[in-house]
């Protein structure tokens, strides 16, 4: 799992796996965001199944997929998601960078 630290709020990682989910919250973060829709790759777990783990470890869970250019309900979810965070959020895709480009173009 590779963490790239954007600021005290954010960070953005590649697809997690559930067993990842236990080395988040002991660093600290308090959310995580899906920015990947459910099966684009084969043997990509699903978000129900990251939310699932990431509740037993006390962490808020949040799908917002991006398929595409970002939207304003896309946004919108993003921004409401940041407010129930209360703290450290890590955004997560196949790569890390739709997750980064929503913080982004909300910064």
């Amino acid at each position: 799992m590779a963490i790239n630290k954007i600021d005290d709020l954010f960070a953005q990682s590649p697809q997690l796996q559930p067993d990842d989910v236990r080395l988040i919250a002991e660093a600290g973060y308090k959310a995580i965001i899906c920015a990947r829709p459910d099966d684009e790759d084969p043997g990509q777990p699903s978000f129900a199944e990251i939310a699932a783990v990431a509740e037993r470890f006390g962490l808020k869970a949040f799908h917002i997929p991006v398929a595409g250019p970002l939207c304003e309900g896309q946004l919108i979810r993003f921004e409401e998601a940041l407010a129930a965070a209360n703290g450290p959020i890590l955004g997560y895709c196949r790569s890390g960078g739709r997750a980064g480009s929503l913080y982004a173009a909300t910064r």
